[in-house]
């Protein structure tokens, strides 16, 4: 798969290499120029992209959304960014006010990048939640498990807030509760 991750920081930068281990095409869109091949503007890489995921900083969703919204259309758009601070933590409306086609959906945005790098805790591999259209559940579902999740559907995009419940949680244990970066949650049933 194509994906276009916007922004090569802690987030992108560890999906990024999570997902060129799992086989698939990655590229970094980025204000900076680069000779490397796997990096180019925003605009460029959100064209190549099959899938388009935003992992920059949440102030600065909306102003990078408008400068691809051509090249999100009917595309597969992750939300992986949070907004500490703000009234909803997801910039899910600024992508659908840049593309309202976009199928939007909103995962890795419940842990930390340290988690991300290293999904396993005693063997046991980490729950990340998610929300997103039915019909983009496979190809998230599979992102997910490339980088070494167990996927949680929630529900559609409409359950962003949802997933931001356990955002919150996430970031009182770790800042509030000092429990440390390497944390994530598990969900257990009959």
């Amino acid at each position: 798969m194509r994906i276009g991750i916007m922004g090569a920081g802690n987030v992108g930068g560890t999906l990024g290499r999570a997902w060129q281990d799992a086989g698939h095409e990655v590229r970094f869109g980025t204000r900076q120029s680069s000779d490397d091949p796997s990096r180019g503007t925003p605009e460029v890489i959100a064209a190549w992209a099959e899938v388009v995921v935003f992992a920059v900083p949440g102030a600065s969703t909306a102003t990078v959304a408008a400068t691809v919204a051509a090249d999100l259309a009917g595309k597969t758009v992750i939300d992986a960014t949070n907004r500490p601070g703000a009234p909803t933590l997801h910039s899910l409306a600024e992508l659908a006010a840049a593309s309202p086609t976009a199928r939007l959906s909103r995962a890795f945005s419940t842990v930390g990048w340290e988690v991300m790098a290293d999904p396993r805790f005693d063997g046991e591999r980490a729950d990340l939640f998610y929300c997103g259209a039915e019909e983009d559940r496979p190809v998230l579902e599979r992102l997910i498990e490339d980088v070494g999740f167990r996927p949680v559907w929630v529900g559609g995009p409409e359950a962003a807030d949802v997933v931001d419940g356990l955002t919150r949680a996430w970031f009182a244990l770790v800042f509030r509760r000092g429990m440390g970066r390497h944390l994530a949650l598990r969900l257990l049933g009959a």
